[in-house]
């Protein structure tokens, strides 16, 4: 690594960390994640330089993160979330179909077609929707601007609505509750080389194989006889900042302008999913065990770690978020985009015919 690219990371450390820590200051929900993005975002925009940002360091947030969400697991939250599946799994199906459905009727009154439309708004992962619509034909780089746009709507939206409505405490460092206290954990660190080696073999294996890996092997020490040691807050908040810059570095201001007024469509496409993922999460809640915050959480259409950061902050159960937030995950990954390309292709057979 020469000089220039080691200025680079420093720069955008530091840009990382006044944004996080101004927003922690604001007292904002997910300080550490969202201020860095911000403050990444904003600086490539207005300076244009580009950000640098190594692979192997966003990677190393992820894995911490990811870690740290399978601490929370114990066998009580099988328990819960075992009677509650397929309830889960059939609000999401409905959800899922509701995005389709908005997101193609649009079409009828602005200038995108379906395919385009119904890939920019579903709420999956940004690459994982970019790279299925372009085996359909689709304008690909319109799919990227409106899931950006989506993407940010969640992040700043549904964060500050649970904060306001069931944080129990204004005190966090970064979405983790102040009241954790950090114990060494001697030779018990040993035992996280387990996950750490699972996020690296699975990073390209499965989608968002970084956080899943290291939460699953971990969730599985915790349950088990194995002496797990605490995560300090610094590598927590060090997680959270690499994740936010990663974010921020990927946003464009001049992929947001090729949207054009297109991106408020979007916006209120991911602003309804929002509302109705709300009143979703708490048809959840009324009929099952699970708590309100927990619920509405585990329904939001957002990313798996601001979710489970938000679930820690105002307590929820970081541990059921993060269960029935991969399973949404992984239903869109693996049985949207393969659905979407059999209906589309239909409908063009049709037409032909």
């Amino acid at each position: 690594m020469n000089i220039t690219n080691m200025y680079r990371i420093f720069e955008t450390s530091l840009l990382g960390f006044l944004g996080g820590y101004l927003f922690y200051l604001l007292d904002l929900p997910l300080p550490w994640v969202l201020g860095a993005m911000t403050f990444v975002m904003l600086w490539k925009g207005f300076t244009k330089r580009e950000s640098y940002w190594p692979k192997t360091i966003k990677n190393g947030g992820f894995i911490v993160l990811g870690t740290y969400f399978g601490l929370y697991f114990t066998a009580e939250t099988f328990l819960i979330v075992g009677p509650n599946f397929l309830s889960y799994v059939f609000l999401t199906i409905i959800l899922i179909m509701i995005s389709i459905f908005i997101s193609a009727t649009v079409t009828n009154w602005i200038n995108v077609d379906k395919i385009t439309s119904v890939f920019g708004s579903i709420p999956g992962g940004l690459t994982e929707m970019t790279l299925a619509s372009e085996n359909l034909n689709a304008q690909s780089s319109l799919v990227v601007i409106f899931q950006t746009v989506r993407l940010l709507t969640v992040l700043f939206i549904v964060p500050s609505a649970i904060v306001y409505f069931f944080s129990e405490s204004s005190g966090n460092i970064g979405g983790i509750s102040a009241s954790e206290s950090f114990m060494y954990g001697g030779w018990n660190y040993l035992w996280f080389i387990l996950p750490i080696i699972a996020g690296i073999l699975l990073q390209d294996k499965i989608p968002a194989g970084l956080v899943i890996g290291p939460l699953v092997i971990t969730a599985i020490l915790s349950i088990s006889s194995a002496d797990l040691g605490s995560i300090p807050h610094f590598l927590l908040i060090t997680g959270q900042i690499s994740v936010g810059v990663g974010l921020g570095k990927n946003i464009s201001f001049a992929d947001l302008k090729k949207g054009g007024k297109y991106c408020l469509v979007y916006f209120a496409i991911a602003l309804i999913l929002i509302i109705v993922s709300f009143g979703f999460g708490t048809l959840l809640a009324n009929f099952t065990t699970i708590n309100l915050a927990t619920a509405i959480l585990s329904v939001a259409p957002g990313g798996l770690i601001e979710m489970v950061l938000t679930a820690s902050m105002v307590g929820a159960d970081p541990a059921i978020v993060s269960a029935l937030q991969l399973t949404r995950i992984l239903l869109i990954v693996i049985f949207v985009p393969p659905f979407l390309k059999w209906y589309f292709r239909k409908k063009v057979e049709q037409t032909a015919a």
